[in-house]
């Protein structure tokens, strides 16, 4: 088996890792000081958009059109959130971690910076950074892990 990064060539692998490493590199500069400038607000605004970038980009009917080619696909799916569900019951019961933190952090890991913040605000809305910090997080260790998820269902069906 043979394991290569097959998207290391596509701009798109390349937007994602510099933006990350941008937003956490300037996340220990003034630039984390803007909120007086109304950051949150265009943050906010700038979310809705991605959002929506990304909804727009499914084909649902196609999905359930070609299920015989893409079962696998969505098993895989079921099988990551049941993982995902599973270990965080596990680790918040073993660390006696609040409620707050299981469902904001899950927000974060999958649902990430457009909707972490709403969840932790859901509790109360001085908690909606707590939301934007394990969001970041989230995406600095989730884009790792997408690439590696990545590369092993691409060597599956090579």
């Amino acid at each position: 088996m043979v394991i290569y990064l097959s998207s290391i060539e596509k701009s798109f692998f390349w937007i994602v890792i510099v933006a990350t490493i941008v937003g956490i590199l300037f996340s220990f500069t003034k630039a984390r000081n803007y909120e007086g400038a109304g950051a949150s607000k265009i943050g906010s605004m700038l979310l809705y958009v991605l959002v929506a970038t990304i909804g727009m980009k499914i084909n649902i009917v196609r999905l359930i059109e070609d299920w015989d080619k893409y079962w696998a696909v969505i098993l895989i799916g079921i099988i990551w959130m049941l993982v995902h569900i599973t270990i965080l019951l596990v680790v918040a019961k073993l660390v006696k971690a609040p409620f707050f933190f299981v469902a904001v952090g899950s927000q974060a890991n999958v649902g990430g910076a457009a909707s972490a913040p709403i969840v932790a605000s859901a509790f109360s809305p001085a908690l909606a950074p707590v939301g934007v910090l394990l969001a970041i997080l989230g995406y600095a260790v989730g884009t790792v892990g997408a690439i590696v998820g990545m590369e092993l269902m691409h060597a599956l069906y090579l």
